[in-house]
């Protein structure tokens, strides 16, 4: 299954989208509430991650059932 996940999705727009990539988040400490509204670059850019791991992480975990 092919996910749709660019870098400018909102981290809300993922997780409504794709509710598996929520450990994801947590495990990288990303807000999903304050910082819902923030594009994925963003807040990896804030979490201090590496948006390509950040990214791969996301698509993988969007590959999952939810």
């Amino acid at each position: 299954m092919t996910t749709a996940l660019t870098s400018d999705m909102t981290v809300n727009q993922v997780l409504q989208q794709y509710p598996a990539t929520l450990p994801v988040f947590n495990q990288y400490r990303v807000d999903a509430c304050c910082g819902g509204a923030a594009p994925l670059a963003v807040a990896a850019a804030a979490a201090g991650i590496p948006l390509e791991d950040f990214m791969a992480a996301l698509q993988s975990a969007a590959r999952q059932p939810a």
